[in-house]
């Protein structure tokens, strides 16, 4: 997962309140500043901690970071998306990335996507553990799109691909959400990269043998399999190839 790595610095909570509150009273917006976006999200934050999500307004979240409303929503289309700040960044670093590996075997530039995903997670742990204390949810959809999209172009318009495209990229996810939940619950406390490369590798290693992907003519039965959050990994990937 060489390359860009998505960060997120926080400002010290009681900085950032103090000088909120005076640029607030002062009327200043501050639009022009290059950390405004940053400065609202961290704001967002402090106060979803402190107060809970419901009771945060836009207002609150605008005063405490010292911007008006129309700043915050020029930065943010809601509060739900303040949650997810560097979401649109991390998607876009990624996708660079995978364009960046045309060599790579398509199966295992996903995997290095996945990888570059999971270290803006692990860059700041005390960001990400909030976060998911206060969603209990990865927005793992955008990156299956991602790279099921990836895996398509890499592996062209033959009948199955997109099914195989489909499955691959959500067992990457599944991968990579697995190890991360794990992570998160005990509180972003060590290095969890090395158990990722394991999941990751277990996952390519089952893929990445079909030089073709299954195929699927008009007609043809498609199975769609529903399992429980949390499911183990291995049961899931097997109901998969099973179902292929």
């Amino acid at each position: 997962m060489a390359g860009v790595t998505p960060s997120t610095s926080r400002a010290p909570t009681g900085a950032a309140t103090v000088t909120g509150m005076a640029m607030a009273r002062s009327g200043s917006d501050s639009d022009g500043a290059p950390d405004a976006r940053r400065r609202i999200a961290d704001a967002a934050r402090d106060l979803f901690g402190s107060r809970g999500y419901d009771r945060t307004t836009v207002d609150a979240i605008a005063e405490r970071a010292g911007v008006g409303r129309r700043t915050f929503f020029r930065h943010f289309r809601s509060k739900d998306d303040v949650i997810f700040a560097d979401h649109e960044r991390i998607e876009a670093a990624t996708a660079a990335h995978l364009a960046a590996l045309g060599d790579v075997p398509p199966v295992r530039a996903v995997c290095s996507g996945a990888k570059l995903i999971f270290r803006s997670y692990a860059d700041d742990p005390e960001v990400s553990v909030q976060r998911y204390e206060l969603v209990r949810a990865v927005p793992a959809l955008r990156y299956n799109r991602l790279f099921s999209r990836y895996l398509r172009s890499r592996l062209g318009e033959a009948p199955g691909v997109r099914l195989y495209a489909d499955v691959v990229a959500a067992a990457v996810v599944a991968a990579h959400n697995e190890v991360l939940r794990a992570w998160l619950l005990g509180g972003g406390a060590g290095d969890a990269l090395p158990a990722l490369d394991r999941a990751l590798t277990w996952v390519a290693e089952r893929f990445e043998q079909a030089t073709s992907a299954p195929g699927v003519e008009p007609g043809d039965d498609v199975v769609v399999a529903v399992f429980r959050a949390g499911a183990p990994l291995d049961d899931v990937v097997e109901r998969i190839s099973r179902s292929l």
